[in-house]
């Protein structure tokens, strides 16, 4: 985690209920770290998954195949898109 250990900082401010807040200070604690490490580390590492889900394209296999081969041999363009191209 090493994009949090930065010399940098910035504030991010919360207001919770008092059960949610107890319920974090005891995870805190079972884990050894601060409050605001164990925040900071369960959010960066939500905020990755999220990222990583929204930026990766799942594929199946025959669909994969069906990629690289579109890759490996592309089309030659059409008509008109060489007219359109052709107009930049």
């Amino acid at each position: 985690m090493s994009a949090i250990t930065t010399n940098e900082s910035s504030r991010i401010s919360l207001r919770t209920s008092a059960e949610v807040k107890a319920m974090i200070e005891r995870a805190a604690a079972l884990m050894g770290l601060s409050v605001s490490s164990f925040i900071l580390q369960s959010a960066y590492e939500a905020a990755r998954r999220v990222v990583s889900d929204y930026d990766t394209l799942m594929l199946t296999q025959r669909d994969f195949e069906a990629f690289v081969s579109s890759m490996q041999k592309p089309l030659k363009p059409r008509v008109a898109l060489r007219k359109l191209m052709a107009r930049r």
